[in-house]
């Protein structure tokens, strides 16, 4: 008013002269009726937000039919989108990181094809065909495919219950395609259908505790031929294997436990330096191969063969045989055979999904999930035809190909020649290449999935979470492989239920001094509003947690009613909703049968 005052120097009086009125009107907000749409329409933009999120058709959208061609063709073969503009540049780059995963992906090969209850020669065909049908389906640049250690095992213990690999081995072997082509139609399925959100039941939490049991399994399992042992267990748990181990010391090799200590040591301090010094990857990727390679020539030169310690022996040369007529859906093996496509098919690629999506966000680009399932899944489905087992994409594979300066698909496609090269000239030098190094590489390449960090951060930030952790964990140890897995998934999904069914509540406080609501347990200085009781609902109201939501809220109501400093008497009962998502029918009638019952009892 001053101000006012002095600009307008013919205006007399003083500022008391001036009063200002000021009205306070209350303006009301009404929430309006959305735009009317018919059922059906409805219906479809429910549909589009579950199973098409990402909207993926959205490129086409106001393009000419040829673009819209190309587009098509571009999205169901990647390769043609970046083909066309492939150089030399990029050339150099993917033939670095192919060579530099094929040194890796070869012994990998060959020993997790003997995990999995297979000849070695096995491990080497699945290191040639999928890579190729990934580099033309698949949207990753930095995946590196080929048989894992998880699914390897997986598929092992659980084909056996059906056959015996060493007295039945074709039978075995029938089994272990037919697994395949199984887990190819599973996850393809996924992909065709959009049902990807099915993998997200696998947490981080399941994963971490399944991972690290697996992990101590499968070297378990290895003792076999780092110690030399001719009879061990088929089982998988903690205690037949070392029982096993210790009840078997007669068959005890020392060359062998020699051999195995120093290349094991040798593989160790290898992931070591990588580790410590990243620039240094190909220390760790070309580890496995250099020991094959050293290990084959001890044996060669000093005939250890002769002294107690086991080898390959021969391996035939030539590429990928087909093996579509060695499918097999006879009844008496069906069962098992879908169990294990089901539970190998969902494992391997959870984990190719992850392994993708985990270098794309490192390199700024997206990896379309749907789009990686189908690729996987038909993968799968021409390697079970062409004398393959299941196969994905491997963490320590894709991260040597990332770090080895991969570009694009084609380090895949490099790598497959290597292997195809191998399987047409060098399968003779295999020979004399001893089990106990197979098992050493195995050792040294799964001890990374034991995750000791993780599992303390889980425990740190939520202990349900540790909880599922811990009991996937064991299960795996002790149960089995997939028992293990399922305890973990299952303790999951319950959570998930107790979650919906038992829906948190907080009682609300004022801040002082502001106009702010929050939980009176996690702020000191909110505090209670005389006569109000303010409640806040922090999950979607449904049908199965009504029941508990009446008698949680009418508890409060009491509780609050005999508070004895509470002199004003409670009138009004406020549910804040606002982290209520969604309410079905069940809801609505809870909310108005709540009404009534609280105008009863003299409460607003």
């Amino acid at each position: 008013m001053e101000g006012a005052h002095g600009a307008n120097g013919n205006m007399g009086g003083t500022q008391e002269d001036y009063q200002v009125e000021i009205a306070v009107v209350e303006v009301m907000h009404k929430v309006v009726s959305p735009p009317p749409r018919s059922s059906l329409d409805k219906i479809k933009v429910r549909l589009k937000e579950t199973f098409f999120p990402d909207d993926p058709f959205r490129h086409f959208k106001g393009q000419p039919p040829k673009k819209k061609w190309i587009l098509g063709a571009q999205y169901l073969f990647p390769i043609l989108g970046w083909a066309p503009t492939y150089n030399l540049s990029l050339f150099k780059s993917d033939v670095v990181s192919g060579l530099t995963i094929a040194t890796l992906a070869i012994p990998q090969g060959i020993s997790y094809a003997q995990l999995a209850n297979l000849p070695p020669i096995i491990g080497l065909y699945s290191s040639f065909v999928p890579p190729l049908v990934y580099s033309i389906l698949g949207s990753s640049r930095d995946l590196a495919v080929g048989p894992v250690s998880i699914a390897s095992l997986i598929m092992g213990s659980m084909l056996r219950q059906a056959a015996n690999p060493k007295t039945d081995p074709y039978l075995f072997l029938q089994l272990a395609f037919t697994s395949t082509f199984f887990a190819g139609i599973v996850q393809a399925s996924l992909g065709i259908f959009r049902l990807g959100f099915i993998i997200d039941f696998l947490s981080k939490a399941t994963l971490t505790g399944f991972m690290a049991g697996a992990a101590i399994i499968v070297s378990l399992q290895q003792l076999k031929s780092m110690l030399g042992i001719v009879h061990f267990t088929k089982q998988m748990g903690l205690v037949p294997v070392m029982s096993s181990v210790f009840h078997k010391t007669d068959e005890w090799s020392w060359q062998t436990i020699l051999m195995g200590i120093c290349f094991l040591a040798m593989l160790l301090l290898a992931r070591h330096v990588s580790m410590r010094r990243p620039k240094l990857f190909w220390v760790s990727a070309g580890a496995p191969l250099t020991s094959v390679v050293l290990s084959t020539l001890l044996v060669f030169l000093f005939k250890a063969q002769n002294h107690g310690i086991s080898i390959i022996g021969h391996l035939k040369s030539g590429l990928n045989r087909p093996s579509w007529d060695k499918l097999l859906f006879d009844s008496t093996y069906l069962g098992t055979i879908m169990k294990t496509g089901l539970v190998t098919g969902i494992i391997s690629l959870t984990e190719g999904v992850a392994v993708g999506r985990t270098f794309a966000s490192l390199k700024d680009y997206k990896v379309d999930g749907n789009k990686e399932m189908m690729a996987i899944g038909l993968m799968n489905i021409v390697g079970s035809c062409t004398s393959c087992y299941v196969t994905t994409g491997a963490f320590s594979r894709s991260a040597v190909n990332h770090q080895a300066g991969c570009k694009t698909a084609l380090s895949n496609i490099v790598m497959s020649m290597t292997v195809m090269f191998t399987l047409l000239f060098l399968m003779p030098l295999f020979v004399y290449t001893p089990n106990v190094v197979l098992g050493a590489i195995i050792i040294a390449a799964v001890i990374g999935l034991i995750d000791v960090p993780a599992a303390y951060y889980l425990w740190k930030m939520d202990k349900i979470d540790f909880i599922v952790c811990l009991c996937a964990f064991l299960g795996v140890l002790f149960v089995s492989v997939q028992d293990g897995l399922a305890i973990a998934v299952g303790i999951s999904i319950f959570r998930i239920l107790l979650q919906t069914t038992r829906p948190n509540i907080v009682i609300l406080g004022n801040i002082t001094g502001t106009d702010i609501y929050r939980n009176l347990q996690h702020y000191n200085d909110a505090r209670r509003v005389p006569g109000f009781l303010i409640l806040a609902v922090e999950a979607p109201i449904n049908f199965t947690n009504t029941t508990y939501l009446n008698e949680r809220i009418t508890r409060c109501i009491e509780e609050e009613e005999d508070v004895e400093d509470n002199e004003a008497g409670l009138r009004f009962v406020i549910l804040d909703l606002s982290a209520v998502s969604t309410i079905d029918t069940s809801g609505v009638s809870f909310l108005v049968d709540l009404k009534k019952s609280m105008e009863k009892h003299g409460l607003e």
